[in-house]
């Protein structure tokens, strides 16, 4: 019978399986159930958790089997709107139950859209239907393939072995902070089309989804730009977290939205070695480390208010990821070898969406996009067209102007005032944050840190209500509001557990079956 060891400490320098042979002699073969490393204390060490399997014993597959479903004999095939991990999940949750479905997306294979990003990154000309958060992938595709989530779900087993089969590295299955990488994401993706062509799902990309069709106070199908209409009793809506004009629609049109709170701020960048100095200190240059990474907070218990690193992307790049040509917006990838010289991360003020604007649902949308727009306007007033507003660490502190620092952005930077940008009560609580940051991780506040504007695109402003148990909107039946546009996710994958879970929901109606939809924690 096999055994489990949990929270084994291993040197960097020790054997796993010399400290299992320790614990289980006769043991024949194992798996790894977690891996992590400690840097506290004074030397950094790898910790495990393994299941040890005796000469007869064969480990498990990893592979999560689904049920297929008897399928009425007509049905209109559901209807996926976007091609995000939400929506691209649906879709290979609803053909591996063995429903047909049809799913739509405004931008271009990947691709193709590889090449859009790259001559908006070098010559600032955007393609809004393909851009860092439009096209199939979604923003995931160009966001370090990060799969690190606090969400708890059962179908989180079933979201990692699916990438692993379509070709990331099987180590996301243990791995703490488990990431495929932005180079190796754009390969998995086209392998999940290339599975879904086969099994039921009808593709339709540079397809946009102009309105939805209602009627009877349920959904009733999806109009394109193009005048084409289809129809379908099921619609599931994963447009992602910067489509403004299908929110205002759904607003227009009467479907139940609501305002969300969210975060805002900048993405600040160091050189990767200084994170490993902090992280690892004298043992920053072994072999088996490799960058280092880290997660800060500061709450406020007063105002509530808190101030957080976000998206960490360590041995990557500051990435230009708006969606209109009237602003700036800023992110962070890395590759699956993380060998950028630079680190960096969101540093964000979380925003109480009641407080700050009350029930205005439109509200955030516009704070966001002001905030965007007036990013490009420092960049202007700077002499330049599509780079990024900088500044660095120790000029914003001080409020005062200077030249910046070199930065890892294929769209390069120009001086600004960031400090200047930022709402003052929101560069007040970073200034503070910033400070504790340095207290809990000495050296984050430094002359070789910069920040670059602006990072406004963490989450939606807005949730498209739904109900708890059936998933669907609370004001129309049929509709499935599902992953970070409607409010229900926050990464990959949490994103693509959503989708799962709307999916089955759907399959669950359309076929008839007694399906329990697990919550997510």
């Amino acid at each position: 019978m096999s055994e489990r060891f949990e929270q084994l400490k291993i040197s960097l320098e020790g054997s796993l399986e010399e400290k299992l042979r320790l614990l289980s002699p006769n043991f024949q073969s194992y798996r790894l159930l977690k891996k992590s490393i400690d840097a506290r204390g004074k030397q950094p060490h790898w910790v495990y958790s393994v299941e040890v399997f005796s000469e007869n014993e064969t480990p498990p597959d990893a592979h999560v089997e689904i049920q297929r479903f008897p399928t009425p004999e007509k049905y209109a095939p559901p209807i996926i709107v976007g091609s995000g991990p939400a929506g691209l999940f649906a879709a290979l949750r609803l053909v591996e139950r063995g429903i047909r479905c049809r799913l739509f997306e405004q931008g271009s294979i990947a691709q193709k859209r590889m090449q859009a990003i790259a001559k908006y990154w070098r010559y600032g000309t955007l393609d809004p239907l393909d851009n860092v958060c439009f096209g199939e992938g979604g923003a995931g595709l160009y966001s370090d393939g990060k799969l690190i989530t606090r969400i708890k779900s059962p179908h989180i087993p079933y979201v990692l072995s699916r990438l692993v089969r379509f070709g990331a590295p099987e180590e996301i299955l243990y791995l703490s902070n488990p990431h495929v990488g932005s180079d190796r994401i754009r390969k998995v993706i086209p392998l999940i089309r290339q599975f879904l062509l086969e099994n039921g799902c009808e593709l339709h990309f540079n397809a946009k989804v102009k309105q939805l069709l209602y009627g009877e106070g349920r959904v009733k199908g999806v109009e394109l730009a193009s005048g084409e209409r289809f129809e379908s009793e099921q619609v599931i809506l994963a447009t992602g977290h910067s489509a403004t004009d299908m929110l205002l629609d759904l607003h227009k049109n009467g479907v139940h939205v609501e305002g969300k709170s969210f975060a805002v701020g900048l993405r600040i960048e160091h050189p990767q070695k200084d994170i490993n100095a902090m992280q690892f200190g004298r043992f920053a240059s072994h072999a088996e480390l490799g960058p280092a990474t880290y997660r800060l907070a500061d709450h406020d218990k007063k105002t509530g208010i808190g101030v957080y690193t976000f998206c960490m992307c360590p041995g990557g790049y500051v990435i230009s990821s708006g969606t209109e040509n009237t602003g700036i917006v800023s992110n962070g990838m890395s590759n699956y070898a993380r060998n950028s010289p630079f680190a960096n991360a969101a540093v964000v003020v979380s925003i109480d969406y009641e407080k700050q604007f009350g029930t205005d649902v439109l509200a955030g949308l516009r704070f966001r996009d002001a905030l965007e727009q007036s990013a490009l306007a420092q960049v202007v007033a700077a002499g330049g067209t599509h780079q990024f507003p900088a500044q660095r660490l120790s000029d914003f502190l001080a409020g005062s102007s200077g030249p910046t620092l070199p930065s890892s952005s294929p769209s390069k930077v120009v001086p600004a005032r960031l400090d200047t940008l930022l709402p003052k009560w929101i560069y007040d609580r970073l200034t503070i944050g910033l400070r504790h940051f340095d207290r809990s991780m000495k050296g984050f506040v430094s002359d070789n840190a910069q920040l670059h504007g602006v990072e406004s695109r963490t989450s939606c402003p807005m949730r498209i209500v739904r109900d708890k148990t059936s998933l669907e909107s609370t004001s129309h039946q049929g509709l499935y509001p599902t992953g970070e546009g409607a409010g229900y996710a926050g990464g990959i994958t949490s994103a693509a557990v959503d989708g799962v879970r709307v999916a089955d929901a759907v399959a669950a109606s359309l076929c008839n079956q007694a399906l329990v939809v697990p919550a997510l924690h």
